[in-house]
């Protein structure tokens, strides 16, 4: 784990409640995907609650700069980015074999493999910052 580029000052407790409240949108993402007629990643990309968490990762950003939550901010943005970006390699890998019935399941394997992705991300974002510990950065 590199965390020797991440600062370890302490920050404001008004900015450790709002990260909590921002990994609770993203939570509320998956579970909403989870329990309700979309899939577990595709609610955490297309639904509102993921959708403003990341708008307010982006607008309280330079908040935290400087503070060990500057890593949990770049975490859940590189978690929401990747998993979309992911999802559409997923589905420009599965959409050729469609034809054959094929693509159909590689589209079901890896994103339901992509959703465990992103449940173990906020999950583990979510403990870390529960404990102040700050993210990797690499």
């Amino acid at each position: 784990m590199n965390t020797t580029a991440v600062t370890t000052v302490e920050a404001d407790p008004s900015l450790i409640r709002l990260t909590h409240f921002l990994y609770g949108l993203h939570t509320l993402g998956l579970v909403i995907g989870a329990f309700g007629a979309a899939s577990v990643i595709g609610s955490f990309l297309f639904g509102w609650p993921s959708i403003i968490a990341v708008i307010i990762n982006y607008v309280k950003r330079s908040d935290v700069r400087g503070t060990w939550l500057e890593s949990h901010f770049s975490w859940q943005i590189r978690t929401f980015w990747y998993a979309l970006l992911w999802a559409i390699i997923i589905a420009l890998v599965g959409l050729p074999f469609t034809i054959v019935v094929i693509g159909f399941g590689i589209w079901a394997l890896g994103l339901f493999l992509l959703g465990l992705w992103a449940i173990y991300r906020i999950a583990r974002g979510w403990l870390n910052l529960k404990d102040h510990h700050p993210m990797p950065m690499a």
